[in-house]
């Protein structure tokens, strides 16, 4: 590999928003350069959801994560972008003229402009209290294939989006399925949320877990009920903690980013602060609506894309923002 890597782009995240963000600025003629910690293109959902039915994408009615990803990987295949997998974005400096970042790798990487998708790879599951001794032994925070829990009995730990959504997916893979949340409300897509509570899951509320019994695969679980504190045992072989993902996100302060509760506050051209900086997808606030925004893939190829057509004039003085339709004739 070269030391030095030049670019009009470079996408610092390889998950879909970042995919998509390649192949748009490929449309818009731009050299572009993908960094992304992690060892193959997908970030999260290559990592962490390969086999989840994915079903708010346009023109996917169901899409697995990695179908989804392949996908944007061959969309984006069409205008070449230069991948470099493995690469933690370690240090960046916004000049005048252009921004500089160099990879845990070494590479540097001299870019017209950054767009910031993700990519940095400290995403770490927030852990279920005193079950360290079983994971790998049944506990799992998530499920890259299906087919591990195969006519298993499972608990599902969690109320929200990815709890319902592995619910949904095991639905026909394991023999049963329990769904335990410490609150009666659930954080969920209220669509899955009545898909799955019209099949056969059970259901316990407001419900924690007590206890994990097994030597040295998981057998039964204690769980126990957080108002009237009655307790029950749940005989499973496995259990799927859905309780979320905390994210380092001090490198970007670090790079002179403003965040806001963790996420990079961005303009409604997809700008940060710094000069030739852009971000967008989940990890961005809108800097004046900080309600506005809709953590969803759909919504971050759309930002993608805004983030892209706004880049083009600060790569190429003069260019316009809006290219046309990509149907318009040539």
């Amino acid at each position: 590999m070269e030391h030095t890597l030049e670019c009009d782009l470079l996408v610092i995240g390889a998950g879909p928003a970042g995919l998509f963000a390649a192949y748009y600025a490929g449309f818009r003629d731009l050299r572009v350069v993908v960094v992304d910690s992690l060892p193959e293109p997908g970030g999260q959902v290559s990592a962490l959801y390969p086999e989840k039915v994915i079903y708010d994408v346009a023109g996917f009615p169901a899409v697995k994560g990695q179908e989804l990803v392949d996908r944007l990987v061959e969309q984006a295949a069409q205008y070449s972008p230069r991948y470099l997998l493995g690469h933690r974005a370690e240090h960046l400096a916004a000049h005048q003229d252009h921004v500089e970042v160099i990879t845990s790798q070494d590479a540097v990487i001299q870019a017209k402009a950054v767009l910031i998708t993700g990519g940095i790879g400290t995403f770490t599951p927030r852990p279920l209290q005193d079950a360290e001794d079983y994971e790998g032994h049944g506990l799992r925070y998530f499920v890259p294939k299906l087919e591990d829990l195969r006519d298993q009995d499972v608990l599902i730990v969690g109320g929200g989006d990815s709890a319902f959504d592995w619910a949904d997916s095991l639905d026909g893979v394991a023999r049963s399925r329990t769904l335990i949340h410490r609150r009666e409300q659930f954080r969920a897509h209220e669509g899955t949320v009545q898909k799955v509570l019209a099949g056969d899951l059970t259901v316990l509320t407001p419900y924690e877990v007590a206890k994990i019994s097994g030597d040295p695969e998981i057998t039964a679980v204690d769980v126990f009920h957080s108002k009237t504190g009655e307790r029950r045992t749940l005989e499973v072989q496995a259990v799927v903690a859905a309780l979320g993902f905390t994210a380092d996100m001090g490198i970007f302060a670090s790079w002179g980013i403003e965040q806001r509760k963790r996420h990079l506050l961005v303009d409604a051209a997809m700008r940060t602060n710094l000069p030739r900086v852009f971000a967008a997808g989940d990890i961005v606030d809108y800097a004046s609506d900080p309600e506005a925004k809709v953590r969803l893939i759909a919504v971050g190829f759309g930002e993608a894309a805004t983030a892209v057509n706004n880049a083009v004039p600060v790569i190429r003085p003069g260019a316009k923002v809006f290219p046309g339709h990509s149907s318009d004739p040539g």
